[in-house]
């Protein structure tokens, strides 16, 4: 608390000389009576009154100081408060090919990499995040953000036929999915950059292979993390037929060891999800990685605090003025 007039304080001394006056004058207009002894009055009660009798002086003095504070603009300070958060900079990089709607993961691949995303999302509130798909083509469904419910809602928009639907071709193009999200994070001024990238197949299409990309990567500092998400052997697909839909077993073909040079040259991590725990356990791998500090100066601005003063010395003088008109008024 801080007085932007603070000279006015000094009227506070006139408080002394204004004691000194009513005690003197009280002694002098105190009414009195000369009697032979007192004793007789002894177990007289003593009238409420009595108590209240200096309450009107009391009550002026308060407004007084209430009212001098006023003068003085009482205002709350400028606050700096030096922070420290985590946050950096992560662009997911999402395979949606038709082989993401495989069922060996529940519901099937893209639900549950969009479900643990999520929760991972929502477990870093201080990080720009951005979002990449990519199938045969690639895109940025959602660039850099600190706002996630929007991160999300796009982020969940996407469907799993998105390929079969002709939004987008179909095929495997992991080169360009990390480009493109290498594009998002090239100009950014975090210390920690990194991208997330999950397929669940072989780079075929595309004009840039994904360890061009990783080079590319490398050279703006961005660290990638790759999931190959899918189990061993062969996985449920649910294949479209004139009899509707049949499910049919397709063998599942990760590039891990692509995916691992990838993670290698830009000094990340490789990690294979064959189920729903482990995929969330590879996002929580990586969040516990990804700790950067930074520090956060943040500023409260300064405001103006006379009202409650001001609100006391009115109720004072209001107090006052009833008193004695009502209880403690004198009969001259």
């Amino acid at each position: 608390m801080i007085f932007a007039n603070i000279e006015y304080l000094f009227l506070l001394i006139l408080l002394i000389p204004y004691i000194v006056w009513y005690c003197m004058r009280r002694k002098k207009t105190e009414p009195t009576i000369q009697v032979s002894t007192t004793r007789m009055y002894m177990n007289v009660p003593k009238n409420w009154k009595i108590y209240f009798l200096h309450a009107p002086f009391v009550l002026r003095v308060v407004a007084f100081v209430m009212i001098v504070l006023v003068l003085a603009r009482p205002q709350t300070t400028d606050n700096w408060q030096n922070s420290e958060i985590e946050g950096i900079d992560i662009m997911l990089a999402v395979d949606v090919s038709t082989t993401m709607l495989a069922e060996d993961l529940k519901p099937n691949r893209l639900e549950a990499a969009k479900q643990v995303a999520a929760e991972f999302i929502n477990g870093r509130p201080n990080d720009n995040i951005g979002l990449t798909i990519f199938a045969g083509e690639s895109f940025t469904q959602c660039p850099l953000t600190i706002d996630h419910s929007v991160l999300l809602n796009l982020f969940n928009s996407i469907k799993g036929d998105i390929a079969q639907r002709g939004l987008i071709e179909d095929g495997t193009a992991i080169g360009m999915g990390l480009a493109n999200a290498i594009s998002r994070l090239k100009d950014s001024k975090a210390k920690s950059k990194v991208i997330i990238l999950l397929t669940d197949g072989n780079n075929n299409r595309g004009d840039i292979s994904p360890l061009t990309a990783a080079e590319i990567a490398k050279q703006f500092g961005i660290r990638v993390y790759t999931i190959g998400v899918g189990t061993n052997g062969t996985a449920p697909y649910p294949m479209p037929t004139l009899a509707g839909v049949q499910y049919v077993n397709v063998p599942v073909e990760i590039d891990e060891q692509t995916l691992t040079q990838i993670a290698a040259s830009t000094n990340g991590n490789y990690f294979r999800a064959t189920s729903n725990s482990k995929l969330k356990e590879v996002y929580n791998e990586i969040d516990k990685l990804e700790k950067t500090k930074l520090n956060v100066k943040e500023f409260s601005k300064r405001e103006e605090a006379y009202m409650p003063y001001a609100l006391v010395a009115f109720l004072c003088i209001l107090l006052d003025l009833i008193l004695r008109n009502t209880l403690l008024k004198r009969i001259p």
